[in-house]
Formats: structure tokens, C-alpha cells, sequence
């Protein structure tokens, strides 16, 4: 039978399967039930910090709805402050009581402070590491992508002082140039990236013709963006490689690690699957395992790197000039055109 058991941020992990951020783990019956259904870790429903300015400005004006309709209304009631993150972190901590598995904390802020103080806060629930939410909505032309990144690396080396828990970073794929950002952030001496985040975007309802915001569920042909980083990162930086986006079954498991993942995440194949997918998807992969005749992870890790690959424009073809190059191939693969 295949060992599965691998690492990632320094946690021990039965299976290279973490079920990533969602609402799923904010129910505690639900996040034992990832856990008995084979997950190894899970990263807990991300804090945000413009939900809670958001809520904070709401109760704000919920209580001061009536000041100065009566002289005497003023006072009426006592001061009330919002509780900030404190709902957020107190079920974090609950959650982290309740699984024999490692819970991964996730934090996504606007401001350098509060990045820095949730993350201290978030540390203190006694969770086994943090994942940062790295992302930008430009919304100014005169700000440099450069400004952008020197920003984030700087969140990321104050975060990294004032915590001794492992810090993982949730990149997008926004950035010009990916590669020479993640090596940056690694010297810092980030502890993992996760490879992608996947980011809500807005679409337009012509019926009514407002804005939309649909769940943005990822699709399976979705994983070849995180399976080409994959590939590109093994064994040129030194932190762990997490793959997410797109994974869907067993298969897809094999296909990341055989680029060069540690790790992978899966949120939506257990909404489209249930929890119950979780243990397929490692059955499969161990199943498969077996059948190559791989014992371990590390038996097969990295073996279609671009480090261990022989060929030298694997992971640097583009798919255009490949089609330009073979006009006529895809045309064989759709002869109905």
C-alpha cells in the first residue's frame, strides 16, 4: 500500500489533501467531518478585514440611528464598541480544539498594522500556521506595480518577525513577473506558497441589469495554471509548494505532484462532491500510486519538474506559437470543423 504522508510548513500531513479556506469550516460537525473523510489539514474560513470595517461601521450607524431626535436620546444608551476580529478568532480557536489535524489560520487585510496585529492575534488561537491572502485591485494609475509588491514583501518580513508559527502566502497570478516576486519573498524566508488564489470577480445580470457576484467556483481544466508553477518552482526555492485551483479528483492530485507540489488544496470538488470526495480523491491517488509501483510521494515528487524534465521548453512553450508551428493538428483533433 502507498505512503502518503508528506510535509508542508514544517506540519507533519498524513496526505498532501488540505481542504482550503471556505465556509465549510466555520461548522465544527462539518470540519470533523473533512477530517474523518481523510483531509489532513485544513485552512480556516479566511478573517477579512473589510468585512469587519464593514460590520463595524454598520453597528456604528444602527446605534446612533436616532441621536439628537430628543436632547435626552443621546445618552440613552451606553457606549458600545464592535468586537473586531474577536468573533472570528474565538471560532478559529474552537475549531482548532475540535480537530486532531493541523488547522491553518488565513488572514486578508488592507492596512500594514492590521496585517501584522491580526496575524499576532491569529498566532495566539494556537493555530499551526498562517496563510496570507496577497492580492491588489488597482484602483489608482499612478501606482507602480513595483510600489505594489514592495509593499507586500514588507508585510510579509514584519509578519514574519512577530510570529513563530510557519507563514504561507496565497498568491494570484496578477503580477508581470511571478517568478522573480515568489524568489523575493523566499529569501525573506516565507514558508510556503499557495499556487493560486482565485479571485471573485464581478459579472453583469442583463435581466436586471445590475451587478453579480456568483460563486466562483473553479473548473477542472482549470488546474494547469498551478501544475505549470509547480513545475517551475520545484528545487529553486525553498519553501514548500502548495497547488490549488482546479483539482478535482485523484488524478489531478498525481498530475501537481509530479510537477513539483508538496501539497494541494480543494474547496470545490467538495461542494460539486461533498465530503465524502475527500476520501475518493486519496484512494485514487494511492490507487494510483500503486499501480506505477511508487511507495512513497517522494518516489514520483518533482519527476516532470522542469528541473528533471528533458525537455528544455516544456514549461516555456507557448501554446500559440505550438499551434503555429503544427497548423493543421488541431484541426485533425476537430475534423467537424
Amino acid at each position: 500500500m502507498a505512503k502518503l504522508t508528506t510535509k508542508y510548513l514544517g506540519l507533519s500531513l498524513k496526505n498532501p489533501l488540505i481542504v482550503g479556506a471556505c465556509n465549510l469550516s466555520l461548522e465544527p460537525g462539518l470540519a470533523k467531518k473533512m477530517e474523518d473523510a481523510g483531509a489532513a489539514a485544513i485552512v480556516f474560513k479566511s478573517l477579512f478585514e473589510e468585512q469587519i470595517n464593514l460590520e463595524s461601521m454598520e453597528m456604528e450607524e444602527a446605534l446612533h440611528e436616532y441621536d439628537e431626535r430628543h436632547a435626552e436620546m443621546v445618552n440613552l444608551f451606553p457606549n458600545l464598541k464592535h468586537a473586531g476580529p474577536q468573533e472570528h478568532l474565538e471560532k478559529l480557536a474552537s475549531i482548532k480544539k475540535s480537530l486532531d489535524i493541523p488547522v491553518i489560520g488565513s488572514l486578508n487585510c488592507i492596512n500594514h498594522e492590521t496585517w501584522v496585529d491580526y496575524a499576532v492575534q491569529m498566532e495566539q488561537t494556537g493555530v499551526d500556521a498562517l496563510e496570507l491572502n496577497f492580492y491588489a485591485n488597482p484602483g489608482s494609475f499612478e501606482k507602480s506595480a513595483s510600489e505594489i509588491e514592495q509593499e507586500q514583501l514588507a508585510i510579509m518580513k514584519a509578519v514574519k518577525e512577530k510570529v513563530g508559527i510557519p507563514v504561507s502566502v496565497k498568491m494570484s497570478f496578477f503580477y508581470t513577473n511571478m517568478l522573480q516576486l515568489i524568489a523575493r519573498m523566499d529569501a525573506i524566508g516565507v514558508d510556503g506558497f499557495v499556487l493560486f488564489n482565485r479571485l471573485f470577480q464581478p459579472d453583469i445580470n442583463l435581466e436586471t441589469q445590475d451587478h453579480d457576484f456568483p460563486f466562483n467556483a473553479s473548473q477542472p481544466s482549470d488546474y494547469r495554471l498551478p501544475l505549470r508553477y509547480a513545475g517551475l518552482l520545484y528545487k529553486q526555492v525553498k519553501a514548500d509548494i502548495c497547488s490549488n485551483t482546479g483539482i478535482f479528483g485523484g488524478d489531478d492530485m498525481a498530475r501537481m505532484i509530479l510537477a513539483g507540489a508538496d501539497t494541494v488544496q480543494v474547496v470545490s470538488a467538495i461542494y460539486k462532491h461533498k465530503i465524502p470526495h475527500i476520501k475518493k480523491m486519496i484512494d485514487d491517488l494511492a490507487s494510483w500510486m500503486d499501480a506505477k509501483g511508487y511507495n512513497s510521494l517522494d518516489d514520483f515528487r518533482g519527476k516532470l519538474s522542469k528541473e528533471e524534465v528533458k525537455d528544455p521548453y516544456a514549461y516555456q512553450r507557448s501554446q500559440y506559437v505550438d499551434l503555429l508551428m503544427k497548423p493543421f493538428d488541431l484541426l485533425k483533433k476537430y475534423p467537424q470543423v
